[in-house]
């Protein structure tokens, strides 16, 4: 893989870099890729996973700074998840 591959999945929205994961895990479960192949493509699939994993904690790191008062107002920070 290439750093301009890298970049390519940067730019790639969640949903884009979701669905691409998604066809390379069943073109490697149907075991119709060459072993090479296969590697390239199971490396693609984590950086697709690390990419699909950043914008979901970015989204809930988002929604977790709101805070909404008894009328659904927001009104300040506060996690969704105090734990």
């Amino acid at each position: 893989m290439t750093d301009e591959s890298a970049t390519d999945i940067g730019s790639l929205s969640f949903e884009a870099a979701l669905e691409e994961l998604e066809a390379i895990v069943r073109k490697l479960e149907t075991g119709e890729a060459p072993l090479d192949e296969s590697i390239d493509l199971y490396t693609r699939g984590d950086k697709l996973r690390a990419q699909c994993e950043a914008r979901l904690k970015a989204a809930k790191a988002r929604i977790d700074k709101i805070q909404l008062d008894s009328d659904g107002k927001p009104t300040g920070v506060e996690p969704l998840d105090p734990a």
